[in-house]
């Protein structure tokens, strides 16, 4: 067994000019390099190779689509990916007697990257009221603890469940079946801090909260916009589907606060020209734009698409598709003549010359992509900054054709199959009715609480239950101290999880750590070996299925967990065959495939290559709005503002990173090596500000409620940020973002806009891991 480090890493930072490039032969062998740390070369072997191959193992960690069956490579996976699989198959195991030795004091003291390479969890534990120590606990008291504590609540509404994107459709499913059948909509989820804001203005302009577009539209398209998104490090294999798209002669406009690498060029290390040569270019053009200036800039291309129009009337704007299938364009064509050009400009930061230039480029185009991430989402106007991308696409028709439309680059293996489960807060009636016709109760009505709202009803005591289903909710969520100390309050808090992390340290009266089954094991269930399925980015639904040998012979998976707690907790009060769903999870499929709309003959079609591909009724036509047209929309906002003396922080990870986990304290494509307490400030600020390369800060972010929150002793690293601006890592800078810092509609956390000043580090004992 591979041994954990015992002492957390030497923090010396080095820093190294930034990459012009992404992958090469660097990745594979820093892919492997970190493989073989944790696991043995045959272990390894077996998880690469049946990595994203078709009955292989899903990539647990992004959502991007797999290339069609006899399409996809034999080493069909990312640097990033490789390292993720690898860290779940470790040797290295959490028992008992580790727990004996670590306290819970110890263990909140340790670093996120520490805690992560302790390995794998194995067995029940519980720590009990008053105790600094988890204990082991059997299965079968488990859940009789977490059956008398949901049944002695005052009211399910008490109760939280919480789910992130790692968790299986078939786990998902029985989640929202049980925590409605209990009767709460307290159903949480990590797309709540990444892309509520796409889920919302889509759903508002098109009927839909998912991207309309395949890796077929993204191969055969004439210009990709990335706006606000990392694919080096966040989402790598979109750098192969963007090589096929410019070899077949698409132009890419990247758009970001910060030249990252793999924005720049890619060299693809299963390629001749990627090992030996150059690469593939990938940004035509850079905007390095301000934070929070993305509405702007399509705001301003709208205008000068429609001054175009003005000049050569009937020969710039698709008026067939504007007539046919929208509705609000007059309104939406007033208001934007009204936008200032200056007001534009300032708001970007970039000059009218480079729009203008932008703009020919989309004159040029028949078919226009958008993508984006949470450097859009994650602004205080997200949700008018992706209506305005929307408006920008239909003026020239480039929604429900080929080559054409919204993608939406999600970050987490199954987060949108979650929501098409019924992981949300908010789920339509439909779904409630179908439930409902399905397991004969009536499901509850009222909307539930979501990420921010779940935080701030612990802090005013009315949750006293908290469930994770896998994640890290207390490193995800913004404002770790508030998030911290209102977790604490609960009585009891649960988390069903493959591996430790900071939220096992935060705990309620009574805690429970619940060690599963990780998506790379053998999932072995009375009826046989199951499978679970998972959807991507693009709407499709395929399977995974595990080839290791689990961990520990204590393991359950997130199913088994899951039905077993259903049992104890609503002792057969609905008509939910629930010991069926452990022991077959294909009878789990059979009512899914009668309440999920496209999912019909479910188990037949998902086992097919390449899976099933979810329906999109933009690409058929279809738009269910209640004008039965997509919409037009008026979209205002201020960019954020920064106080003189301040500078405008937006967290990000680092490249040795997946989610809240570390892998290491390096970020090769930046140049930074050995810490991640670093703060990446434009030259010219340092100077501007009265710091030096090296000097020590604390960051204070600044809000309305004059809360002082403070990030201490970060070292400032001149880089190429846009002026004005400054970056640093999550989870480290959660503890400074607002709780009631939101974006507007969909009350998810402004992680990309927080106003910071920097001031000098007070020589103190090391900085916590918060």
């Amino acid at each position: 067994m591979k041994k954990p480090p015992s002492d957390e890493p030497n923090d010396e930072l080095t820093v190294t000019p930034p990459k012009k490039w992404a992958a090469g032969v660097p990745a594979v062998a820093h892919a492997l390099e970190y493989s073989l740390e944790q696991t043995s070369p045959q272990t390894a072997g077996v998880t690469l190779l049946h990595m994203n191959q078709v009955g292989g193992i899903d990539c647990p960690g992004c959502a991007w689509p797999d290339p069609s069956p006899g399409r996809r490579h034999r080493n069909e996976y990312c640097e990033n990916g490789a390292k993720h699989i690898n860290d779940e198959a470790t040797t290295r195991r959490v028992t008992a007697g580790f727990f004996r030795r670590h306290p819970v004091s110890d263990l909140g003291r340790r670093s996120d990257m520490w805690l992560n390479q302790q390995g794998r969890l194995t067995e029940p534990m519980v720590k009990r009221p008053g105790s600094d120590h988890y204990e082991p606990i059997s299965w079968k008291d488990a859940f009789g603890l977490m059956a008398a504590e949901l049944t002695s609540l005052g009211s399910p509404d008490e109760a939280v469940f919480y789910t992130s994107g790692r968790a299986g459709n078939e786990a998902a499913f029985l989640l929202q079946l049980f925590a409605r059948a209990f009767g709460t909509n307290n159903l949480p989820d990590c797309s709540n801090m990444c892309h509520e804001s796409s889920g919302l203005a889509l759903h508002e302009t098109l009927g839909t909260g998912k991207g309309t577009v395949g890796l077929h539209d993204l191969h055969h398209t004439d210009l990709i916009f990335l706006v606000g998104q990392n694919p080096g490090s966040n989402h790598p294999r979109q750098l192969s589907a963007l090589e096929e798209a410019k070899r077949n002669g698409a132009r890419v406009i990247a758009v970001n606060p910060l030249p990252e690498a793999g924005l720049l060029r890619f060299r693809n290390p299963q390629q001749v020209g990627g090992v030996i040569g150059s690469g593939t270019r990938i940004a035509d053009r850079f905007l390095h734009i301000r934070p929070g200036g993305d509405l702007a800039l399509f705001q301003g291309l709208n205008q000068l698409l429609l001054e175009a129009e003005d000049a050569r009337p009937g020969e710039v704007l698709d008026h067939d598709f504007i007539h046919s299938s929208t509705s609000g364009f007059e309104a939406f064509a007033r208001h934007n003549r009204t936008i200032g050009r200056q007001d534009i400009l300032t708001a970007t930061g970039l000059t009218h010359e480079e729009i203008e230039k932008v703009r020919d480029d989309v004159l040029a185009s028949r078919r226009v992509i958008v993508c984006w991430a949470m450097g859009i989402t994650q602004h205080k106007h997200a949700v008018p900054t992706i209506r305005e991308m929307v408006n920008f696409l239909m003026l020239r028709g480039n929604l429900g054709k080929a080559g054409a439309g919204v993608c939406p680059v999600r970050g987490h293996s199954n987060v949108q199959g979650d929501r098409t489960m019924g992981i949300w807060e908010q789920m339509p009636d439909s779904f409630l009715d179908a439930l409902q016709q399905e397991f004969a109760f009536d499901p509850p009505r009222a909307h539930g609480l979501d990420s921010v709202n779940s935080i701030r009803a612990m802090r005013e005591g009315r949750v006293a239950f908290f469930l994770a289903l896998a994640g890290n909710f207390v490193r995800a969520a913004p404002d770790s101290t508030v998030t911290e100390n209102a977790m604490r309050t609960c009585r009891m808090t649960v988390h069903i999880s493959t591996k430790l992390n900071r939220s096992h340290t935060v705990c309620g009266r009574t805690a429970l750590i619940l060690p599963t089954l990780g998506r790379t094991e053998r999932d072995q269930q009375a009826c046989g070996e199951q499978f679970v399925t998972v959807e991507n980015s693009m709407s499709e639904v395929h399977t995974s299925r595990g080839r290791l040998k689990p961990a520990s012979p204590l393991l359950l998976s997130e199913v088994a967990i899951l039905c077993r707690l259903a049992r104890h907790t609503l002792d057969g009060a609905a008509d939910i065959p629930w010991k069926l769903f452990e022991a077959d999870y294909g009878t789990i499929r059979d009512r899914i495939s009668r309440i999920v709309p496209g999912l019909h003959d479910f188990n037949r079609r998902v086992t097919r290559p390449g899976g099933i591909q979810l329906p999109n009724p933009v690409n058929e036509g279809v738009f269910a709005t209640p004008s039965g047209k997509a919409l037009f929309t008026c979209n205002a906002g201020e960019p954020p503002h920064t106080p003189a003396g301040h500078l405008l922080l937006q967290t990000l990870r680092s490249h040795d990173q997946w989610n809240t986990v570390p892998y290491t304290s390096d970020d090769r494509y930046r140049g930074i090596h050995g810490n991640r307490r670093v703060v990446l400030v434009n030259p010219s600020d340092v100077r501007e500000l009265g710091l030096a390369e090296g000097a020590h800060v604390d960051l204070v972010s600044v809000w309305a409620d004059d809360t002082e929150r403070r990030a201490e002793d970060f070292e400032v690293v001149p880089y190429p940020t846009v002026r004005g601006s400054a970056a640093a890592y999550y989870p480290e800078t959660n503890v400074l973002v607002p709780l009631d810092s939101v974006a507007e509609g969909s009350n998810q956390p402004t992680s990309k806009a927080v106003v910071v000043r920097l001031e000098p580090a007070a020589v103190r004992p090391a900085a916590s891991p918060s």
